[in-house]
Parts: structure tokens; sequence; C-alpha cells
């Protein structure tokens, strides 16, 4: 018998009522495609396990299971019989290997099988006793330095020491696919893991202002995919150097409008790019004005001829619940960095923050904004993550 394993549990995937097993067993093909063969990933009694070859780190394998959407939290556990003596031996143990001294401790017992010889405040008396009689730890049941999990389920128990929390939401590719302008910034990686939490898989597209600058952004936007990409939710981010149509814009629209105008162009190109890809939408990280573009005229602007949705996970966050969330997902280090950005160019000193619509239409007829679609596309390059859910299509034309 394999004596380790990783209990994955899961929250709002248990309300799904009729369609749960359709969510079940995408969360378990989800972590199949994370773990190599060696792994075996099975449903038991409305939990997932993880079987842990010798081999392996449980410790690694668990943050990484706990990175995955859908998974409310991971508990690293031994496996045992359903022998009483076994089961405090094994809760004896993980107490004294904890990481930190407990000075006071609690067990937490639970069964899925009713033919067990104890109920499950018998375990909890008679476990946390053995404990006091060989450590001599006090109970504490609200705050304890460590708490013992025994799980009695099938013909075994499962006891963990470690409790690791995962992201919650629900498992990628359940809630489609999405296309994220996505910068170096702070915002847009959060935004995007966030809907990729609720079960989207997601689409990058970057727009960078090379040739106009160094190509920095372009770099540090995929570095900042890896880390998207450990959910298994980030099937590819698309790159358009997108400075020379900057250029083009500045060139003919007044300089308040500079920046509206690159985000229409922007949503333009990204919503041909979710035709080709079949995504049901895009995502930004725009939140209600936090800068001039983000006030609620201007966002009505640029969105006013996208004829699909326009999700905006953030739109009622401040800056620092976004930080928090950024420092969570390990993106900020990387959003911090200065880089020169498609967004800085051509920056007007006094961009408009309340425009008119017809503004922008006038604004839109002196631009050939198709020919720009075109030309991203063909400018196009890219970077595929690690996705069992994404299928890239066969063209962008």
């Amino acid at each position: 018998m394999n004596t380790r394993v990783c209990f994955v549990a899961y929250h709002e995937l248990a309300l799904k009522g009729k369609n749960r097993s359709v969510f079940e067993r995408r969360l378990a093909d989800n972590l199949r495609s994370l773990l190599d063969s060696s792994f075996k990933v099975r449903r038991i009694q409305g939990r997932i396990l993880v079987d842990i070859p010798d081999h392996a780190d449980i410790d690694v394998v668990a943050h990484r299971i706990a990175a995955v959407p859908g998974v409310a939290h991971v508990l690293p556990a031994h496996v045992t019989g359903r022998d009483f003596d076994e089961i405090c031996h094994v809760a004896l143990r993980l107490v004294k290997r904890a990481q930190v001294t407990p000075h006071t401790f609690r067990i937490t017992a639970k069964r899925s099988n009713t033919d067990f010889a104890m109920s499950s405040q018998e375990l909890n008396e008679q476990v946390g006793g053995f404990i006091i009689e060989h450590t001599g730890l006090k109970v504490n049941l609200t705050k304890p330095d460590i708490n013992v999990r025994i799980t009695i389920a099938g013909g075994h128990a499962y006891i963990s020491a470690i409790k690791i929390p995962g992201p919650g939401g629900l498992p990628v590719g359940s809630s489609g696919k999405l296309i994220s302008l996505l910068s170096t910034g702070i915002d847009s990686p959060v935004a995007t893991w966030k809907m990729i939490r609720r079960g989207a898989l997601g689409i990058g597209l970057h727009f960078s202002a090379a040739p106009a600058v160094a190509d920095t952004s372009g770099r540090l936007v995929l570095e900042i995919g890896e880390k998207l990409a450990r959910t298994g939710g980030l099937g590819r981010i698309y790159s358009v150097p997108f400075g020379d149509i900057q250029r083009e814009i500045a060139s003919v629209v007044y300089p308040d409008l500079r920046i509206l105008m690159y985000r229409r162009v922007m949503i333009a190109v990204a919503q041909r790019l979710a035709h080709i890809e079949r995504a049901k939408g895009l995502i930004t990280g725009e939140s209600l004005g936090q800068v001039a573009s983000q006030t609620l005229d201007n966002l009505v602007a640029t969105g006013d001829g996208c004829t699909i949705p326009i999700f905006r996970p953030l739109i009622g966050d401040d800056k620092d619940e976004i930080i928090v969330r950024a420092r969570q997902i390990d993106t900020y280090e990387l959003s911090k960095q200065p880089v020169d950005d498609c967004c800085t160019l051509f920056m007007p000193r006094q961009p408009e923050t309340h425009v008119k619509l017809e503004r922008i239409h006038e604004a839109l007829h002196t631009l050939d904004v198709e020919d720009f679609i075109t030309r991203c596309l063909e400018m196009m390059t890219w970077k595929d993550y690690p996705c069992n859910q994404y299928r890239p299509p066969q063209s962008l034309i």
C-alpha cells in the first residue's frame, strides 16, 4: 500500500448538485496534467487523492497542487490501516516532527465510514489522550500550535498535521476561454489569475512598445506568464510590437485622446483574436477611477466598439487590495520592475478623463483600424504554456 498521499479537498464543487461529478472529473484531469504518470490521481468518497511515489517530495508536490483552481486545501497525509494503535503512533510521529515545536495541539477526526468502531469524538479523545501521555502537550481547540487531522475513508485512515490552503474556485476549463490584455503592471496579472480561478482558460495578449523602445516588457510578461501557468490555466501569451502603430495614432489624433485610442485599437485586436481562438470574452485589469483612462466615461468609450463581454474583475478594488493579491500569486516583484511599455509611450500631458463618445467616433474616422488589426496579427509572436485544456488555433488569419 502507498503510505503517502495528498488529500485534496474542494468546497464550491460540492455545491454543484447533479453536475458535481463533471467538475470533479475536470479537476482530477487538471491534476493529472500537472503531475507525471508516476502519480495516481483518484476520487474517493467526495475527495480527490493523489498517491505520492517514493521518489517525490510530498511537500513540494502538495504546494504545486495547492496552486490549482478548484482546490480548497491540500493535506499531505500518511496512510494507515484502521488499527487504532497504528493511528495513534503515526499521529504521535507527526506531532514530534512538526516544523515548529508545538506547545498545544488538537485532534480533528472525521469518519466517512460509520462501521468504524469509534465515533469521531471518541477518536478525538482517545488519540488526544495518547498524545498527552507521550508528550505532555496541552489541548487547545481554538488556536492549537498543531492540528492533527484524521480521516477514516474506505478501508484506511489518512493522517495529516499540515494544511495548505488553495485558491478555491472552479477547475480550469469549466468556464470557457478568455483573452486577457496582459501587461507587465501589477493589475492585469491579478485580473487574469482571478478569472482563471473562476474556471476560465486564459490566453494572454501583450502589446509592447517595440520597436520604439527595447522589448523589455515582452520578456518580462513571459516571466509573469510562468507564474500564472502554475495554475494550469494559462494556455498561451501572444506578443505584439505596437510602437509603430502607436506613433501613427499619435500623429493624427488629438493628444488628450491618444491613450483612449490606443485602448480602442488594442480591444479591437483582442476581439479579433478572441474570434480566432474561439474565446467568449476579454479580461482587463482596469479598476474604476484608478487612472485617467479608467473613469466611468472612458471605460464606456474604450469598450463601446466591442461586441463580446469585457470582464473587469478588479473594477471595485483599490491598489492596496490588488497588491496584496499580487504578492500572494507571486507576480508583484516582477510587476514592480520599471520598464518602458506602450501605455507610457507618447503620453500626453493632460489626458482626457471624461470623453464624449462623439469625439471617439470622430477620431476613429481618421484611423484605418482594420489595417492595424491585420498588421498586429501578422506581427504576433507567442509562447505556449503547459495547459491540458488548451488547443491552439490552426491559423491566425
